[in-house]
């Protein structure tokens, strides 16, 4: 069995708690999840896969060095 490049139904359901795709949508947006929208077919809420996995997975850690500002002499 493939997983699917989106979220089903079940799962979105699961997720947010809610039945109606408007409270999903809403509720999907609180949480993070700005890629989520409505099918203009259908209604339904969609969800891409990747987007769910990244924004679960939290932010990147930063590989570049942080520099310090320099810090002024104070005068003798």
């Amino acid at each position: 069995m493939s997983i699917s490049l989106t979220l089903s139904e079940d799962e979105i359901r699961e997720l947010t708690h809610y039945q109606w795709p408007s409270m999903q949508l809403k509720a999907l947006h609180k949480r993070g999840f700005f890629r989520a929208r409505l099918s203009e077919r259908t209604g339904k809420v969609l969800l891409e896969r990747d987007h769910y996995l990244a924004v679960c997975a939290g932010p990147a850690p930063s590989t570049v060095p942080r520099v310090r500002p320099p810090q002024m002499r104070r005068p003798a």
